[in-house]
């Protein structure tokens, strides 16, 4: 409503802004008010005319403002100039009389009235063409602005499908996606399992090997650095040995100078201090020999440590080599146990799906075959019910046949018998004439005439009467019965109805089983159906047309309980809350009541319940609903 309110005064505003005018072609064509300006010259002017004329005016812009702050130019307005035409050019008079000049003459009242006047008309004109283009002006800003309302309207609008639309297929595609990141997240989580078991199997077996070959590049090394080690040790000691020869050489030789210098003195110290130096040199050399010694014995006590330390730690090895295989094989074993109890668990599972929807599809087809059973005896009952109507149709009318026919031949008789009365008395008259026409002795003949033609009437009547009592009678008895029948078919239902179990509701509840539905959803999912049903059977039967004047009065929404029995007859319609208008609450009642009888129960419902109270809420706008 208001997009076409906009889109309508926007129109108007633009086609009240067209005028009809000529262009320079002399063909006709549209012109805008605003491109003209038009004065209105007075008729009584003496002075020369003035002409409009339209000028431009001149876009002023502040000192003050810098040309970036200044706002976009509008289109030059024209405005209105009043310019004076140029004076004519004098026209040349005879040449005057040699007598005195004339003298000027000075403008008389009623020329400096007239130009009054018409500057007064200039003004006005100026000040009403003023008052216009403010108008105009006004007029095209509020055109601009519903415009742009209408647009931004259509924009947002636009936007709003827009987002809906990626909306729609940013969650189809995140659907998707999704979808097919959780298939590609089972397969990876598949792969990633087993490349991790065939990973973490093959990291099992690289390490044992590398310790296998780290405990062989030890063993190895620890040989080489006791090789090392003797080696370097003896090569120590033959540097000592020589060292000690050079020392030796040297301290021999400057005994000797010393000896040549003093060979007296110095003998006896020169032979103590050789025996000292071999006494320390033998000293040294056993020391150096016991060390040698204790460090081989040290090499060779490390280097049974390290072989024991070594095969501890390769029997270790093989120990935890052996402890995770057997670790991988129990996982395996594990593994592969529970596969198999996973397969026989779903293997056991489809078998009973199997045997479950088997079991429903056997329940289903014995519903079926009962549902067809119980149609077919409803069927057969129906057909009976129908014969039994036609029959006793076909006895009344029979009845009603062998009445009229009773009737029929009871009018005859009496017709007959009528006629007879009448031709008795017709014969007495005669009688009566000839027996005073002739002698007194031939009367008795006469007299005897008359009962001789009378008596015949009376068997007939008799035998009528006999017929017509006895088809009474049997009237009679075909009535009592059927009225036996009746009275043992109502018999036969009492004693159902007292071997029937006993009711196990409240005592609050009447002796009747009933199902209460009070919204949407229920547990029992015939009674929801059902009661849909119903519903959809009043929605769908145009019963608006009930309600139409009522419903245009002030009300609230009523919510109405109705009761239903088993074979679809309304039991009670009750209102929880009224509509607050007596005639709408009347009306409904008797929407509910116009629609009966409803379907009857299915028979699963049938066997729980004898009466569904269903409450809606019912709401009218252009048809009634119920919710």
């Amino acid at each position: 409503m208001p997009l076409g309110l906009l889109l309508s005064l926007l129109a108007h505003a633009l086609l009240f802004s067209l005028t009809f005018g000529g262009q320079g072609t002399g063909l006709p064509g549209f012109g805008f008010p605003w491109e003209e300006r038009r004065g209105e010259v007075p008729d009584r002017m003496p002075a020369p005319p003035l002409q409009a004329v339209l000028a431009p005016t001149p876009a002023t812009t502040p000192a003050n403002t810098s040309p970036s702050d200044t706002p976009p130019a509008a289109a030059p307005v024209a405005e209105l100039v009043w310019i004076a035409p140029p004076p004519a050019a004098p026209t040349p008079a005879p040449p005057p009389a040699p007598t005195a000049p004339a003298a000027p003459r000075a403008p008389s009242a009623e020329q400096q009235e007239a130009a009054r006047q018409a500057a007064e008309r200039r003004v006005a004109a100026r000040a009403e063409a003023a008052r216009q283009k403010a108008e105009r002006a006004a007029e095209r800003l509020e055109a601009q602005r519903l415009a742009a309302a209408l647009r931004q309207e259509q924009k947002e609008q636009q936007m709003a499908q827009q987002e809906a639309l990626r909306q729609e297929k940013a969650e189809r595609a995140a659907e998707q996606i999704a979808q097919a990141e959780l298939t590609k997240a089972a397969r990876a989580e598949a792969l990633a399992l087993e490349h991790q078991e065939t990973q973490r199997q093959a990291a099992v077996q690289e390490t044992a090997r590398q310790e296998a070959q780290r405990l062989q590049a030890n063993r190895l090394e620890a040989e080489r650095m006791q090789a090392a080690q003797v080696e370097t040790a003896r090569a120590e000691a033959e540097q000592a040995i020589r060292q000690l020869t050079a020392r030796q050489a040297a301290a021999t030789a400057v005994a000797m100078a010393r000896q040549i210098e003093s060979e007296r003195q110095a003998s006896a110290q020169q032979e103590t201090q050789r025996q000292d130096e071999e006494r320390k040199a033998t000293e040294r050399l056993t020391a150096e020999r016991l060390e040698a010694e204790r460090k081989d014995a040290e090499r060779a006590d490390a280097t049974r440590k390290e072989a024991a330390r070594q095969e501890a730690e390769r029997q270790e090895a093989t120990r935890v080599a052996s402890a995770r295989q057997e670790a991988a094989q129990r996982d395996a074993t594990r593994k592969e146990e529970a596969a198999r109890s996973e397969a026989a668990r779903a293997e056991a599972e489809r078998k009973e799906a199997e045997r479950v929807q088997a079991a429903q599809q056997a329940a289903a087809q014995q519903e079926a075959a009962r549902q067809e059973q119980e149609q077919a005896q409803a069927a057969r009952q129906e057909a009976a019910r129908q014969a039994t109507q036609r029959a006793e149709a076909a006895r009344l009318d029979a009845l009603r046949k062998e009445a009229a026919r009773q009737d029929g031949e009871r009018k005859e008789a009496a017709r007959q018998e009528a006629a007879a009365t009448a031709a008795a008395s017709a014969a007495a008259a005669t009688s009566t004439t000839v027996t005073a026409a002739a002698p007194a002795t031939p009367a008795p003949s006469a007299a005897a005439t008359t009962p001789a033609s009378a008596p015949p009437a009376t068997p007939a009547r008799s035998a009528a009467e006999e017929q017509r009592e006895e088809r009474l009678r049997a009237i009679g008895r075909q009535l009592n019965l059927e009225a036996d029948q009746r009275a043992a078919a109502a018999k036969a239902a009492e004693a159902a109805a007292a071997a029937r179990p006993a009711s196990t509701l409240p005592s609050s509840w009447s002796t009747a089983r009933r199902g209460r539905l009070f919204g949407r959803s229920d547990a029992n999912q015939d009674l929801v159906l059902y009661a849909e049903a119903w519903a959809r059977k009043i929605e769908l039967n145009m019963t608006f047309a009930t309600v139409r004047d009522a419903a245009q009065q002030a009300h609230v929404d009523p919510i109405v309980l109705v009761a239903v029995r088993s074979d679809g007859s309304v039991e009670s319609v009750s209102f929880v809350r009224t509509s607050g208008v007596p005639a709408l609450d009347e009306a409904v009642r008797s929407i509910v009541q116009s629609q009966a009888n409803y379907p009857a129960f299915p028979p699963t419902l049938a066997r729980e319940f004898d009466v569904v109270e269903i409450r809606r809420t019912w709401h009218f706008d252009m048809a009634v609903r119920l919710y």
